[in-house]
């Protein structure tokens, strides 16, 4: 006697053993409680294709390797610091600033093992053209090493400068090494600019390579979102910019040119802005950093400037939370003043209620967005928070002249964060990232500066026009910021 059983029913009997076992797994990877009942809902709800997506982007798989190394990588990072001249640099007089800012160095020392050092010169710069061309100058003054990496690389206009000015840095015996990331970067990856690199001798590698193996071992998604230049070791450059040239770069996307800002770092800072690209490097060729530190004669910076910068490497591999902590830290730090720039806003619960809680206790926090964003799914999620930031009096300003790619905040004058996080879980929770937190007002100011004048050229919402919204956007608005912890 042969007992068969219904198609209909085995299905269903497979898929609900898949539910729960993942379910299980789901629960026990305690992520956060929204996210969690998104991915239960989203796995119960479409048999077989949501577990499909669950497996492909559900959990921050980097792989054992990858997270064994960035594990060593933090425990250098930890070495050094408490090493002369390094512990001496980060022998910091916290009397010179608030209560709040030594806090955060205690945080950013325990979650990405990356102290405050003393001795930093940091300039910023607001134009993307003028970003590129003194970048190109300051490879072409190079003498012994030169370290990129970035999330673009794009041909066109200035970028291709900055693209001549490494070429010419490695013929005349430069050390050159390019890490730019493989997904982020694929366009570029199939032009001859990168041949061209290799030819004149550049070390140039693809991070994060994707592939079939890759995506079984960890996800193609977490990507090297960092933007760094090493000169030298003596000289850097971060920010939000990528390697392109904005009247050149997604001209058909709608949004108007990219406005970046970046900083120009000399000091003590710039090491660990290196020692952030190195540990990259190393993860991608295997290569010795401590080799790597000394072939680059990258000990020999010497302090300059007064301001007190910590250096933050995020990612989704060893720093947990590392980076939301820090940003919540500087937020609630906020007293009188709270200005923010970010191209997408997608904030978790907990960076919700910071800065609602922030505008409720007296604080003026003003939010610079810009007015067109390039991704639907987050420009409609981003202005389902609007009205719970209005409610609590934040002012929220939409910028005009283009997409608005600056990653800012400043906190009353004395403290700032600028980098490479959007403030949205991809970043925070995906991306490999960098951020620096700078204590020093005259930095500040610079940086205040820069949004003010960001200011100058937005609108800022009416929160009662904002209310009067038709109801067909709202409930757009809404639906997909269901999908905002996915995002």
């Amino acid at each position: 006697m042969h007992f068969f059983l219904p198609p209909a029913l085995g299905t269903l009997i497979i898929h609900t053993a898949i539910v729960v076992v993942l379910a299980l797994r789901v629960i026990m990877m305690r992520p956060a409680t929204g996210v969690a009942l998104a991915w239960l809902l989203l796995i119960a709800t479409l048999p077989f294709v949501g577990v499909v997506i669950y497996l492909l982007i559900g959990e921050r798989r980097v792989g054992l390797q990858r997270e064994r190394g960035v594990s060593a990588i933090r425990l250098d990072y930890r070495m050094i610091a408490e090493t002369k001249p390094w512990g001496e640099l980060s022998d910091i007089d916290w009397s010179r600033h608030g209560p709040s800012a030594a806090g955060l160095d205690r945080l950013g020392r325990k979650v990405a093992g990356s102290p405050t050092v003393h001795g930093s010169r940091l300039q910023v710069f607001g134009e993307t053209l003028d970003v590129l061309g003194a970048i190109a100058e300051e490879i072409d003054r190079a003498k012994t090493s030169v370290l990129i990496e970035f999330y673009i690389w794009s041909e066109g206009g200035a970028a291709d400068g900055v693209l001549e000015a490494v070429i010419r840095a490695a013929r005349r015996g430069v050390s050159c090494r390019v890490l730019v990331d493989a997904l982020g970067s694929r366009p570029w990856w199939k032009s001859r600019q990168p041949q061209r690199l290799r030819d004149a001798g550049v070390l140039l590698r693809p991070a994060l390579p994707v592939g079939v193996v890759r995506s079984v071992i960890g996800r193609t998604d977490l990507r090297l979102h960092r933007k760094i230049i090493v000169v030298d070791g003596t000289v850097a450059w971060t920010g939000s910019m990528n390697l392109v040239d904005p009247r050149y770069f997604k001209q058909n996307a709608g949004v108007g040119e990219w406005v970046d800002a970046m900083v120009r770092v000399e000091g003590a800072a710039v090491l660990m802005l290196a020692a952030t690209m190195i540990g990259d490097w190393v993860l991608e060729t295997g290569e010795s950093a401590s080799d790597l530190v000394r072939a680059l004669c990258l000990g020999q910076m010497k302090p300059q400037g007064s301001a007190d910068v910590q250096v933050i490497p995020s990612g989704p591999a060893g720093s947990s939370d590392g980076l939301l902590q820090m940003l919540l830290g500087l937020i609630n730090a906020a007293r009188s003043e709270l200005i923010l720039t970010t191209p997408y806003l997608v904030p978790d619960d907990s960076m919700l209620r910071a800065l609602r809680g922030a505008a409720g206790r007296g604080v003026k926090v003003t939010l610079i967005l810009p007015e067109k964003v390039d991704s639907f799914l987050i420009r409609h999620a981003s202005r389902s928070y609007y009205d719970s930031l209005m409610d609590m009096g934040a002012e929220i300003h939409l910028y005009r002249g283009g997409l608005l790619h600056t990653k800012s905040i400043m906190v009353d004058g004395v403290m700032s964060m600028f980098g490479t996080v959007n403030l949205d879980m991809r970043s925070i929770w995906l991306n490999y990232e960098v951020s620096l937190f700078v204590y020093d007002d005259a930095f500040a100011a610079e940086l205040r500066s820069l949004q003010q004048s960001y200011i100058a050229d937005a609108d800022r919402i009416d929160p009662a026009a904002w209310a009067d919204r038709p109801f067909g956007r709202r409930l757009l608005e809404n639906a997909f910021r269901l999908a905002s912890p996915l995002l």
